[in-house]
């Protein structure tokens, strides 16, 4: 009995090799400027609570909130890329 040709599988290309990359640590004032940031926004806000608004920028007036808020949120946001 005739035997069937095997077919050919076509060959493919070789995966390319995918090396393991190690996270980059952060730079060593990464961690205290976002810790900073974060209490700075806190001590602003309440600085603005307790001076009834004469501090911390007078002319920014209720503003002062989302001053403090907007420092305390970038503090916060950094902690997204802390290794």
């Amino acid at each position: 009995m005739p035997e069937s040709k095997s077919r050919k599988k076509p060959s493919r290309p070789a995966a390319p090799t995918q090396t393991a990359s190690v996270p980059k640590e952060n730079p060593v004032w990464y961690k205290p400027v976002m810790f900073g940031l974060m209490i700075l926004g806190l001590l602003w806000i309440i600085t603005y609570y307790i001076t009834q608004g004469e501090y911390p920028v007078p002319a920014f007036g209720d503003s002062n909130i989302l001053v403090g808020f907007g420092l305390a949120i970038m503090g916060f946001l950094m902690t997204t890329r802390w290794r």
